[in-house]
């Protein structure tokens, strides 16, 4: 059977780059090892509780349905068939060493308000801050609109700040707006969420990301994310997509430098000369493709990239409300101290206690039968650690550990009692979402960003990086690296860029 294009892996990236594919008149093929859609934007039930398999905020939506995500929803036809719910608050951070705790509102004016009280002095720099975020947006806005092929003298004349800033740590440009250290580090609080501290996370990255929390509200799907893999795989079925199911590629078809096709594990063999694989290039290259075929460069490059975090999550069922367990805010960033390359190094170990708490209740009170409520804490590993200390023997003795130690730690950081309300338990680590997503140790975060290998060198760099031809990569491997808004983003783009180079080939 032969097709315009072949979408390895029904996951964010993958759902999304299947349907631009197809609504713009491409058949389209999409494959999926698991029995439904979502990758690990999907959920599950335990009792009466469903639960997220992972936590699926989305930035870039906007107050109005006006973010940039939003607006590719709506393109793709699927907006009108979601519900959202605000999150209320932007942050909230408790140390464990140092005993501080802090709270910031959404909006920006508030934003700066509130770090003001905490941080005397560290107004300006925080208005300075926020007027570079929306350079920082604008910028990348154009650098969407020329699929990452932007005239460099637009950028030196309408984005003079981005441009100088644009190869330097969120770090040492907050240090440069001469930001109180204290503020610096408040500020840095959402690194987790991108997986890498400040001395190595892009500032653009990180401004983009944060500004678009502050400002607009990040939001969460009502009826879980789920819903929202469902209507985009109908929405693809609808214009006449095919998805297969339980269908797991076992190699990638190639000659003379050139993708044209699939075989799967069932012996099915599929053709096309355009193949987007929404898993990561890790897999793809040792295992999918005869290592004789893969070029020097794509190995090379495969091979100097770090895995990003793997994870840990505990999905809790408490049957009582918030009000009664005393939970009053919504996230609850967990930390040693507020030091983030401090952090950093101490999560690749394997128990940090560090860890990432969200009462979802306390964003849509609906989320889980009266009087109840869902609770998720994710602790990440920056490391393989996990992986070399586990065996069949204390896998299950690791986990329950585990979760007891995360437990512990959010009861004594926030001096709420949990443990007696424990109805339903599940606990996922790096073997579990390995299993499932079949991607390399379990990582959940794709490829580590860091100093020059993070989102504008590799949104700048992804026509060099297509080593064999035809031959694309979305999802958190993809170009705008991990987290859901930029899975989603990146599939668009992605399906974007391979159209663009059949159309150069046709021609």
């Amino acid at each position: 059977m032969n097709y315009d294009a072949i979408v390895i892996g029904a996951g964010n990236g993958g759902l999304v780059t299947a349907l631009t594919l197809q609504k713009k008149g491409q058949k389209v093929l999409l494959l999926e090892k698991n029995n439904v859609p979502g990758g690990v934007a999907t959920s599950f039930k335990r009792g009466r509780f469903e639960f997220e398999a992972s936590l699926h905020e989305l930035c870039q939506y906007g107050k109005n349905a006006d973010g940039d995500l939003a607006k590719l929803f709506k393109e793709l036809g699927v907006i009108d068939k979601l519900q959202m719910v605000a999150i209320p608050e932007t942050f909230h951070v408790i140390t464990l060493d140092t005993n501080e705790e802090y709270t910031f509102p959404v909006g920006v004016e508030a934003f700066i308000a509130q770090m003001e009280e905490y941080v005397p002095n560290s107004k300006k720099s925080m208005e300075n801050f926020f007027e570079l975020c929306e350079e920082v947006k604008e910028a990348l806005a154009y650098l969407n609109s020329t699929n990452g092929q932007p005239d460099k003298k637009v950028l030196k004349t309408k984005y003079p700040n981005f441009m100088i800033c644009a190869s330097y740590s969120l770090n040492t440009v907050l240090k440069s707006l001469k930001m109180p250290k204290k503020a610096r580090q408040i500020l840095s609080t959402y690194w987790t969420y991108l997986g890498s501290p400040s001395s190595k996370i892009s500032f653009v990255h990180y401004a983009s990301m944060l500004y678009s929390y502050v400002k607009d509200q990040p939001v969460i799907p009502i009826n879980k994310s789920h819903e929202i893999s469902l209507t985009l795989y109908e929405e693809f079925l609808k214009l006449g997509g095919v998805g297969k199911f339980l269908t797991e590629v076992s190699k990638i078809i190639v000659e003379n430098n050139q993708v044209e096709g699939v075989e799967t594990t069932k012996k099915e063999i599929y053709y096309a000369k355009t193949i987007i694989c929404d898993i990561s290039p890790n897999l793809v290259y040792s295992k999918l493709i005869d290592s004789t075929l893969v070029p020097k460069k794509a190995r090379q490059l495969t091979n100097s990239r770090q895995l990003g975090a793997r994870g840990v999550c505990i999905y809790l069922g408490l049957n009582k409300s918030p009000e009664e367990l005393g939970l009053t805010n919504y996230s609850y960033f967990i930390y040693h101290t507020l030091d983030s390359n401090k952090e950093f190094k101490r999560m690749h170990q394997l128990k940090s206690d560090n860890l990432v708490g969200v009462v979802l209740n306390n964003a849509y009170k609906d989320a889980s039968p009266q009087k109840t409520t869902i609770l998720y804490l994710t602790s990440l590993i920056f490391s393989s650690t996990f992986s070399k200390i586990v065996n069949k023997e204390n896998y299950f003795l690791l986990k329950e550990a585990y979760a007891e130690n995360l437990i512990d730690v959010f009861e004594t950081a926030t001096g709420c009692q949990i443990k007696d309300a424990i109805e339903e338990i599940e606990v996922a680590t790096p073997v579990t979402f390995a299993r499932y997503t079949n991607q390399p140790d379990g990582v959940i975060y794709g490829y580590l960003a860091t100093e020059c290998d993070n989102l504008l060198p590799r949104l700048m760099n992804m026509d060099k990086e297509n080593y064999i031809d035809g031959l694309f990569f979305a999802g958190g491997f993809g170009p705008r690296l991990s987290g859901y808004s930029s899975s989603y983003l990146s599939g668009n783009m992605v399906a974007l860029k391979a159209m663009q180079r059949k159309a150069k080939e046709t021609n």
